[in-house]
């Protein structure tokens, strides 16, 4: 053989050879990522071939299947509700993917996980199609509507969170202005058309603001700063008058910070009235005396600078909350009034207000109570977990009395519920660096405790962007502490 049939006979037999070394590599090495890639058409078909499985609210379903029309995709999803429970299910759409709950458990509720193995023998055997299995979640319907029904009626953009402090269990995950899954469930054109105008809206509609978005807490956040300022001994009766006067001049700097409640009100007064009257220079002072690692050290035992995430059950993920690093003097006094760098997710400020309720212990939030399979069969069942002790059963005593006495004498009054033992704190935070230019977010946080000891800690977020309201009617004990109240009543109230 001359020299460039050689040649050509080598090249011949390198493409061979890296051909079937190719085709081992997807048959063998990728064979189960294709299989179950989402643009794999075979697996769209798959996966919609058989009704799902329902997602379960006070032990009714919300979900459900209809037959898809000329499509190859048999079935298609539906929502009862659909806005109002969103942010809980998120979608299954043939064209656009899935999120949350359906995305979670898919497998489950498509009929194709594992633990089916049995179940989806014993029903060909039977004759059966396969079947989906249930997520049963620890959602409060009252609850979920309340805070549904009170944002919707002001117009706002916001979030509702209602947890028990106790377990960890989400009874309400709220997210406004929403969208109906059934809307864009399917793989037509039109569907699409719907699913890109939600996608653009201004409102931003799809977003998860109770879980995936954070923003300055305002001065919901003067209880973790007294919990702080209690745990690290900076305080030691909160009765004692402070040294903190009003207006409090930053330090390193000529900027003055005033409270609403006046400077004759806050002039060096004790941390109790300063919850009371919220005001600004007993915590800004305060938050300086800890130092910005005191600080920060309490705010991560409380979660923040973590993503919240149900590892054993992934049912739940939130954006972290973030209380940041190398804060100057000026910058850790501004964290002190939830203001400044600081950020957080209204689930993160329903578990600060959770863990005072329980004694100081942060229990691991969880929207999933149990996952069944078609012959209702336990596949698995969650159990409340602790995060961690976020701060002494003392320093937590301490905070409840001190938002007792906010609800009872302070800006908290209009979450009161007879015959229930109530805390609250509100909250107006100001964002952007020209403050006069946007409006400020409204927040409030509070629990209510019965007698028998049942209770419920709640965290409202209102943004009045797109509100037709004045700047000076916006505070959190005007806008979102009725909310709240409604929504504690649902749950306590049965």
């Amino acid at each position: 053989m001359n020299k460039p049939l050689r040649r050509i006979a080598i090249f011949c037999g390198l493409l061979t050879l890296a051909l079937l070394i190719r085709a081992n590599w997807l048959q063998y090495v990728k064979a189960d990522d294709l299989a179950t890639n989402d643009k794999n058409r075979r697996v769209l078909i798959n996966r919609f071939s058989t009704p799902r499985g329902d997602i379960i609210v006070g032990g009714t379903a919300i979900t459900g299947s209809v037959a898809a029309d000329g499509s190859d995709l048999k079935y298609k999803r539906t929502y009862k509700n659909g806005p109002m429970y969103a942010p809980v299910t998120g979608y299954a759409s043939q064209a656009m993917g899935m999120t949350f709950l359906e995305r979670t458990y898919d497998g489950v509720l498509s009929g194709q996980d594992d633990r089916l193995a049995f179940q989806r023998l014993s029903d060909v055997v039977t004759g059966k199609g396969r079947r989906g299995g249930d997520v049963i979640t620890t959602i409060d319907p009252k609850a979920q509507q309340a805070g549904y029904d009170g944002l919707t009626k002001l117009g706002a953009r916001g979030s509702v969170v209602a947890l028990d402090p106790r377990t960890g269990k989400v009874l309400a995950l709220v997210s406004t202005p929403s969208y109906d899954p059934s809307a864009f469930a399917g793989s037509s054109f039109k569907e699409g058309d719907k699913f890109k105008a939600l996608d653009t809206d201004k409102g931003r509609p799809l977003a998860n603001r109770a879980l995936r978005e954070t923003f300055p807490p305002g001065s919901t956040f003067k209880i973790l700063t007294a919990a702080a300022a209690l745990e690290h001994g900076v305080v030691t009766d909160v009765d004692a008058r402070s040294d903190a006067v009003s207006p409090y001049q930053l330090p390193q700097s000529t900027n003055k910070v005033s409270s609403e409640a006046g400077d004759a009100v806050c002039n060096k007064a004790s941390l109790k009235t300063a919850m009371q009257y919220s005001c600004n220079n007993v915590f800004l002072d305060a938050a300086v005396k800890v130092g910005a690692d005191g600080m920060r050290e309490t705010a991560e035992k409380f979660g923040f600078n973590k993503d919240v995430y149900s590892s054993d059950f992934g049912d739940l993920r939130a954006s972290a909350s973030l209380y940041p690093g190398n804060l100057d003097k000026p910058g850790t006094a501004l964290t002190g009034m939830g203001q400044g760098s600081l950020t957080s997710t209204p689930l993160e400020m329903a578990m600060v207000t959770g863990a005072m309720v329980n004694g100081g212990k942060l229990m691991q939030p969880y929207l999933v109570d149990e996952v069944r399979s078609p012959d209702l069969t336990t596949l698995k069942k969650n159990e409340p977990r602790l995060m961690s002790q976020a701060v002494s059963g003392t320093t937590a005593q301490k905070i409840r009395e001190m938002m007792e006495f906010t609800a009872k004498e302070g800006s908290a009054k209009r979450a009161l519920i007879d015959g229930v033992t109530v805390g609250g704190k509100t909250g107006t935070a100001q964002r952007g660096v020209d403050v006069r230019k946007l409006v400020p977010y409204g927040w409030f946080v509070s629990y209510g405790v019965k007698p028998d000891g049942q209770a419920v800690a709640v965290a409202v977020f209102i943004d009045p962007t797109n509100m037709d309201i004045s700047r000076e009617d916006i505070s959190g004990g005007s806008l979102a502490a009725p909310i709240a109240r409604n929504v504690m009543k649902a749950v306590l109230h049965k």
